[in-house]
């Protein structure tokens, strides 16, 4: 790593920006944050008094530090993986593997949880003990799952726990958060219709897999608008539809596929019960069958209200009450960190990212002016 990042001292604005950029431009997907780990576990290291847990969930890296006096203890969460998308920013740090990048921001929140440990490493300013959480396998909903099962929450025990993420639209130096359902959960779902395929000259003959697929999802616009309390947020998206692909053949099978987000379990099984309901009853209509698969990859995020006061009252000092909103609006995007807040109290925050792409956008870049901010609120 060098030696321009050995300590956060009077340039430390300048120091994590290097270290964000030095993570930008070497992602790695999920459960492969291997360097990356390395890299985390190399700057820890010089943390005196940091004690350092590596391959928890594979890759995930835990540090703990403690002072002498007794007190609460506290989980603060960084994410580290990357996503499958080809970065064309042309940034002289740009991701130099190809159809991999931080398109998330997840070298940015790595970053600024470093920053944090070596700030409370070097100030204290604390009693009792902080464990730092660098997660893997965050955008697929599995990481924090993974660590749970190496002992996080049980092995690693905590009273609270924090986390933050970037977000591109809220000008940097503001900070959002709000108590109870704060993002949502996510649902995927698979329908594979079975007809008969035949000849494209002799439709009736066959059971057209592909009709069939299109009239349920027609139908699946219903599931929401008549199945769900309209003051429940729910959304039901057809992501993907595909056939037998044979230009001149009707279909024998086709599959359907999409995404479901909500912020309750009760609204998950009504959309499951229904989307089962409409796609046997659409198929059984067309003379055809279908197996349907409906997973729950990410769990609805739940704020504590207590730990949002304590969010709040940091934010307040360091972004200013002015630029702080307790009451900032649910969101529909899921977060792994909801998972985290099923092991103690505790809660989750934005800060802003300034006028840049949209996270997932092959444009996108983590600014560098926000480091501080966070890494300020951390400690």
């Amino acid at each position: 790593m060098g030696t321009e990042l050995s300590s956060l001292s009077d340039n430390v604005a300048e120091e994590m920006k290097l270290l964000r950029r030095r993570l930008h431009g070497a992602p790695e997907p999920a459960f492969e944050e291997f360097k990356t780990a390395a890299l985390i576990v190399e700057y820890l290291q010089r943390i005196p008094g940091m004690e350092i847990r590596t391959g928890v969930g594979k890759t995930g890296v835990v540090g703990l530090l403690s002072r002498e006096k007794k007190g609460p203890c506290i989980a603060l969460r960084a994410d580290m993986d990357c996503l499958p998308i080809h970065e064309t920013t042309n940034l002289p740090y740009a991701s130099t593997k190809p159809d991999l990048m931080h398109a998330c921001g997840h070298d940015g929140h790595t970053t600024m949880l470093l920053g944090a440990a070596a700030r409370l490493a070097s100030e204290g300013g604390f009693d009792g003990t902080v464990h730092f959480v660098f997660q893997p396998a965050e955008e697929w909903g599995q990481g924090m799952t993974s660590m749970i099962s190496d002992g996080l929450g049980s092995a690693i025990k905590f009273d609270e726990i924090y986390g933050l993420h970037n977000m591109p639209g809220l000008p940097v130096g503001q900070f959002e958060t709000r108590a109870g359902a704060f993002m949502g959960a996510e649902d995927g779902f698979q329908i594979t219709v079975h007809g008969k395929g035949g000849h494209a000259s002799r439709p009736h003959e066959c059971s057209d897999a592909i009709v069939c697929a299109c009239s349920i999802v027609s139908e699946l616009q219903s599931v929401v608008s008549r199945n769900i309390n309209p003051a429940d947020l729910a959304v039901v998206s057809v992501t993907s539809i595909a056939g037998d692909n044979v230009k001149n053949a009707i279909s024998s099978t086709a599959r359907i596929e999409g995404d479901c987000r909500h912020f309750s379990d009760d609204v998950s099984q009504k959309i499951e019960t229904s989307i089962r309901r409409i796609a046997t009853g659409v198929a059984a209509a067309h003379g055809c069958t279908v197996d349907v698969t409906y997973d729950r990859v990410f769990v609805p995020l739940i704020n504590d209200a207590d730990a949002v006061d304590h969010c709040v009252t940091a934010a307040n000092a360091v972004f200013g009450a002015k630029n702080v909103n307790a009451n900032g609006a649910p969101m529909g995007a899921s977060e792994d960190f909801a998972r985290a807040l099923t092991l103690s109290p505790g809660a989750f925050a934005i800060i802003g990212n300034g006028d840049s792409a949209p996270l997932h956008n092959s444009g996108y870049d983590f600014n560098d002016d926000a480091l501080v901010y966070g890494t300020d609120w951390f400690v």
